[in-house]
């Protein structure tokens, strides 16, 4: 996979960039937008990603493999590989995936990614793949911190530099997103042990449901697949799930 690096200062987000690529016929498969900082940078469900200038990795790649499209969700769960795998071949210990797409440590946000795409056409897929990383910031906002725990490399005692992050996640990327296209039963099994989630006790939460069991399942024609406390299987698509938090965390 051959990238072309677009670099920005400050800008309202990376994600946006891309998307203003792909409509004005401008993008590239592997085109990656990488900022300074981000005005608008965001995550999940809606939520902000702060994005303090030059301390953390603010980068969006470009996707438009060829048909048929590769499940978001399998997109989604190899970013997150492949982002654990590159901080980890930095010498980042003891992280943890977090459903679906948020990479802790020690229970504090460290990094986190967001697969979306905009007007979808089958026969032209396109996804752009947004990632954020904290990577020397010694502190952060105290309204971000009564949030949520959140962390960075320089904190975990890593002396990194946004370029080396920036590296090493696209040297791990390929390898996950090949996954993805080629062997998501491979990829799924990954992500359970990289996330604790094999035969782990969880609560999901998927529209107006709350399903409580064992993982017995994790896949993208099933979807995730518990057995509840009847014995009973049951399967959540995993487009559905709004959140996962595995019971006695």
């Amino acid at each position: 996979m051959r990238f072309r690096l677009v670099h920005h200062d400050l800008i309202d987000s990376t994600s946006e960039r891309a998307f203003a690529a792909l409509q004005a016929g401008a993008a590239r498969h592997g085109d990656v937008h990488v900022a300074r900082g981000q005005s608008a940078g965001r995550g999940r469900r809606g939520r902000s990603w702060y994005s303090a200038q030059g301390e953390g990795l603010y980068m969006s790649l470009v996707l438009l493999p060829p048909p048929p499209p590769t499940s978001p969700a399998a997109l989604t769960l190899a970013a997150a590989l492949g982002l654990l795998d590159g901080l980890r071949a930095l010498g980042l210990r003891d992280a943890i995936l977090k459903w679906p797409n948020d990479l802790t440590v020690g229970g504090a946000k460290l990094a986190g990614c967001l697969v979306e795409s905009r007007g979808l056409d089958p026969l032209q897929p396109h996804y752009v793949l947004g990632i954020g990383a904290n990577v020397t910031q010694r502190g952060f906002p105290a309204g971000l911190t009564a949030e949520r725990a959140v962390t960075s490399l320089a904190l975990c005692g890593l002396a990194a530099t946004v370029g080396d992050v920036l590296a090493a996640i696209l040297d791990a990327l390929p390898a996950r997103l090949a996954q993805a296209r080629d062997d998501d039963q491979r990829l799924t099994e990954d992500f359970q042990t990289a996330s604790g989630l094999r035969g782990a006790s969880v609560a999901v939460e998927a529209g107006a449901h709350r399903h409580v069991g064992t993982v017995h399942e994790l896949g993208f024609e099933r979807g995730l697949v518990l057995t509840g406390p009847d014995g009973e299987l049951q399967s959540v698509a995993l487009e559905h799930i709004a959140s996962l938090e595995i019971r006695g965390e």
